[in-house]
Parts: C-alpha cells; structure tokens; sequence
C-alpha cells in the first residue's frame, strides 16, 4: 500500500534522516506497540500495515478511537509534552515502524522546518476530526454515524472500480462500531438498512460503496 499523511508528506531527505535517526521493527497482529498510561516518548512511523487506538474509560471498558494506516505517525504528543501515552496502540494485521526517540524527533522538528510541518498537518487533521466526531455523537442517529465513518474510510482507503469505490476495512465491526460511539447491534442495524437500499455492500473486511452522493447526503 502506497503511504499517506505524514511519510508521505516528507522529501527524500527527510526520510533518510529519520530513518537514520530509527530502529526498524516488527509486531505481530494483535502486538502492542505502546499502552496506556506509559511514560516512554518513542515516536512511531508506520511503514506498513494497520493499528487501532485504543483509550480506557472510567467505568473499564475500552473504546476504539481511531484507526492508523501505511504513512501514519503515532505517539508524537509524548515527544512534544512529554506527558504518558493517552491510549493504547494495537496491531490490527501485521504492521513494520520505524521507532524514533521522542528526544530526537523533537530535535528533528526544530531543526527540519518540512518534518514540522508535516507533523503540523497531521494534528490539524486530527483535531478535526476530533471536532466532526463530537458533533456527531451530539446528535447524531445511528444512520449518520455509520455513514459519517464510511466516508471517511472511503477517503482513507477507498480504491475506485469503475463507478464503485471498494475499501478494505482495516477493523472487526465491533471495533468499526465502537469507534461510531455505537453498540454492534446498531451499527449492523445501520449497515444492513444501506444494503437494503443499494447504497453499499458488503463482505468479509470489505464495504463497497455504489452510492456515494446518497451516503453523502445521509451523513450530512
């Protein structure tokens, strides 16, 4: 898979130096690559594969957050405010980093005005979709939750077949349905009412979507 966001946002340059400045290494499906609560600053460039973010509530139960692909960088707040990691990250396939001192990355940002300004965009993002997503779950049903995430995974990972876009869901639907803030059973209620109107299909980890303006429209 062709990386995005961050790694791909750097010159050659840039990324000979971090990976010079890295150790390369693999975890297996279902390896932690960092948890909760840790104080380590080790920042993760993903090389290759999915993870899932994972963060703990009050009550005990674990919430999926988000989902990092090929290109992504993770655990970078630890390096910048050297506070403890504030989720978990898990292996969703297998997935090979490149792991960079928290230390030496910041040293890198300072120093190399395109690694900042990468990482710069990365938050951007990341901030607003942390904004879309409390504004869905204030009042968002089901239907626009589900929706809303199919969209956005057709951005991430959409691939176009004619006038079909095809995504290879890098998650289990109880993790796709923790992430939309919703119980499994609402979330396959949801994605079976799409089916049913011809809006997308489905396998096994994969969605077809057929109607895009009309998912578009549901999660407006």
């Amino acid at each position: 898979m062709q990386p995005t966001g961050f790694w791909a946002d750097l010159g050659p340059a840039d990324r000979r130096v971090l990976a010079e400045s890295a150790t390369r290494r693999a975890y297996p499906r279902g390896g932690t690559l960092c948890r909760e609560g840790d104080r380590s600053s080790v920042v993760l460039v993903l090389l290759a594969g999915h993870v899932r973010i994972v963060h703990g509530t009050p009550d005990g139960r674990e919430v999926v957050v988000g989902v990092r692909g090929t290109g992504d960088v993770i655990g970078e707040l630890a390096a910048i405010d050297a506070q403890p990691r504030s989720a978990t990250v898990e292996a969703l396939e297998d997935v090979e980093v490149l792991e960079v001192a928290g230390d030496r990355f910041a040293s890198l940002c300072r120093t190399r005005s395109r690694i900042s300004w990468a990482l710069l965009q990365v938050l951007s993002t990341r901030l607003r979709s942390v904004g879309r997503q409390w504004l869905e779950l204030g009042g968002g049903a089901a239907a626009r939750r589900v929706a809303a995430q199919l969209m956005q995974l057709a951005v991430q990972h959409g691939v176009p077949r004619g006038g079909d876009i095809e995504i290879a869901v890098p998650a289990t639907q109880a993790e796709l349905a923790m992430t939309a803030a919703l119980s499994r059973e609402s979330w396959a209620r949801a994605t079976r009412d799409l089916r049913r109107q011809g809006v997308i299909s489905t396998g096994r980890r994969q969605v077809t979507i057929h109607r895009m303006a009309e998912l578009r429209r549901l999660a407006s």
